[in-house]
């Protein structure tokens, strides 16, 4: 601050960033000599006495120097505080700059903005990009959170209707899952990047991240189409599709952190193959995860049978009985027999496995169904959601029928989950590949409409896949691919597998359309590739979702990659700008087991055959 002084009246002024603007206020100016010298010199006596005049003059020094003394402390103290002024707003513009940077990057830039600048002592908190991320993760778990408590606070509602009920239940499992993946990324964001050099920790975060997106939507998706009571829609459908926006917002930015180094790790992975017995085996698949996959001999730790000659009569209650976030393989061998019952593996049951006695031998059915009033969610005979599931020589069914509408044989929500000579037998919705990182070998699948669908990343490899007779005026879709946001790293794979009619239906075959696909949310992503597709698939090869706007053709990804059979020329495929025939083998290579579900990290501590490229 400096002062300019004029006849009339003392003005200050101020340095702003832009200007410098006059502000009317006290100053203190600088002493005048001679007006201080003069009244001390007048009361001097005439006399000429030298003694008072040199004490006159000491005082005026005394005088003068006390008043010099206060102006520079006034204007250090001045200067101090405009320095500590002028570091904080540096800190603050840099603070905002990095905010700014990063919610560039994401779908909804304002709302990271706005839900950032809210918090308290945001300049001493940001000072990288990383910062943001975790303010972002911090501020989108407090979202859920109060989401959970107001989707609990409803369903002790008491005019509640049957299916209000279900869709609040099914949503309050997925705000509990969501806050357990939140946690999981909070931690995993903790090490990072101290971890950089492993894939596998970034592919965790991308892959919880894009399910908690997936949460969000199948809530949302419960309450679609005005099919429940509206004062429900309306309590819940903004805050959660808040939440959602939230949890995108957080996988954008922790996508952009780390693609450079997945981009590293994908480039420097030089994984060698050993091929054996035909079968394309990882080197270094241990030999005790081999015998799991090879031996008739496991030993279980518990046994189901319906005889009584086992420890559990009913599947249900051996997975009730293991244990929970067990870090170890729980394997539950169910005996041939055909078990009545709807089973579900919660998020606790961590690393079970069942094994059956033959996928034709040991069968799980039931028949709940959207027909009936169930919503489709709930109509899985078989809900598998706790991580690393695994399951072998077995068949899970839906014998709703066509009658049924939407009856899932089975749906998975397991991370890191594996299924291995497996069959998955129902009509509509038979194969509910819901999130998470899933991988299908050698298994059988039959459907009629939407038969695998979902939003995980899903591989199916080495499978037979059977498209069956639907209902009259039904069409068959083979997938229905539910990616909504473009940063997912979620999609269905089919590799070198056959495509072709079951056999009771390939007489009738010529009657309907079936189809390879169609894309089920905005950004649906699906890829055939090394596969033989028969002649029961239309020429055109996918087929258009009703009522969805045009622009959802340009954003899907449907991809083909040499492929065989009667159906494989994509001459006569769909025009839309996502289809594509791909031809680049590195970007088919992007699809493989590798790289689309990190498959070298976590398939060879399954014990199952796979293999990982093309």
């Amino acid at each position: 601050m400096f002062c300019c002084y004029g006849n009339q009246q003392d003005i200050c002024f101020i340095n702003s960033q832009n200007n410098k603007y006059p502000h009317k206020s006290t100053c203190v100016r600088p002493p005048n000599p001679k007006a201080m010298i003069e009244p001390l010199i007048a009361r001097v006596p005439n006399s000429g006495n030298k003694k008072t005049l040199f004490f006159a003059f000491f005082a005026l020094i005394l005088v003068i120097a006390a008043v010099f003394g206060i102006v520079v402390g006034i204007n250090s103290k001045t200067t101090q505080t405009q320095s500590t002024t002028t570091s904080n707003n540096i800190r603050a513009f840099a603070a905002h700059a990095i905010v700014k940077s990063s919610c560039g990057v994401t779908l909804h830039p304002d709302l990271c903005h706005s839900t950032l600048m809210g918090i308290p002592n945001l300049t001493e908190k940001v000072k990288t990009s990383k910062d943001v991320i975790e303010l972002t993760l911090d501020k989108t778990k407090e979202r859920v959170q109060r989401n959970h408590f107001v989707v609990k606070k409803l369903t002790t509602m008491t005019n509640l209707t049957k299916s209000g009920k279900m869709a609040l239940r099914v949503c309050l499992e997925m705000v509990a899952n969501t806050l357990e993946e939140l946690e999981e990324v909070v931690g995993f964001l903790k090490t990072y990047p101290t971890k950089k050099g492993n894939r596998g920790h970034v592919d965790d975060m991308i892959t919880y991240m894009s399910t908690t997106i997936t949460n969000q939507e199948t809530c949302i998706d419960e309450f679609a189409d005005g099919k429940h009571d509206r004062h429900l829609r309306e309590s819940l459908i903004d805050v959660v599709i808040n939440a959602q926006k939230m949890c995108s917002n957080s996988l954008a930015l922790i996508k952009n952190m780390t693609d450079t180094d997945i981009a590293s790790q994908v480039k420097a992975n030089t994984l060698k193959l050993m091929t054996k017995d035909g079968e394309n085996w990882p080197e270094w698949l241990a030999a005790e995860d081999r015998r799991l996959l090879l031996s008739e001999t496991v030993t279980p730790n518990v046994v189901v049978a319906t005889d009584g000659s086992g420890d559990y009569k009913t599947v249900s209650a051996a997975v009730a009985a293991a244990p929970t976030k067990s870090s170890t393989r729980y394997v539950i061998k169910i005996a041939p027999g055909v078990y009545r019952e709807n089973v579900d593996i919660p998020s606790n049951k961590w690393n079970l496995m069942f094994l059956g006695g033959g996928q034709s031998k040991t069968i799980i059915t039931a028949n709940r169904n959207h027909a009936s009033g169930t919503d489709t969610f709930d109509t899985a005979t078989v809900a598998a959601v706790g991580r690393g599931f695994l399951a072998r020589d077995i068949t899970f069914e839906n014998n709703a029928g066509v009658e049924g509408d939407q009856a899932v044989a089975l749906r998975v929500g397991s991370d890191k989950s594996a299924f291995y000579q497996c069959g998955m037998i129902a009509h509509q919705d038979t194969l509910y590949v819901h999130s998470n990182r899933q991988f299908y070998i050698n298994c059988y699948i039959a459907g009629t409409v939407d038969f695998i669908f979902g939003n995980a990343a899903a591989i199916l490899q080495d499978c037979d896949i059977r498209p069956r007779e639907p209902g009259p005026k039904q069409k068959n879709m083979v997938t229905a691919q539910g990616r909504t946001d473009p940063n997912q790293n979620t999609g269905i794979v089919i590799q070198k597998s056959r495509i072709e009619a079951t056999d009771d239906f390939k007489p009738k075959q010529g009657s309907f359309e079936s189809y390879l696909g169609r894309p089920w949310k905005s950004f649906s992503r699906t890829v055939v590739m090394q596969s033989k597709i028969s002649d029961v698939i239309n020429p055109a090869g996918w087929f258009p979702w009703e009522g969805a706007e045009k622009e959802r053709y340009t954003t899907l990804y449907y991809g083909e990659y040499k492929n065989t059979g009667d159906r494989a020329d994509t001459s006569n495929r769909v025009t839309w700008p996502g289809f594509k025939v791909i031809t680049d083998a590195t970007e088919a290579q992007g699809f493989t087991a590798r790289y689309f579900i990190a498959g070298d990290e976590w398939l060879a501590n399954t014990g199952f055959p796979f293999s990982l490229g093309l």
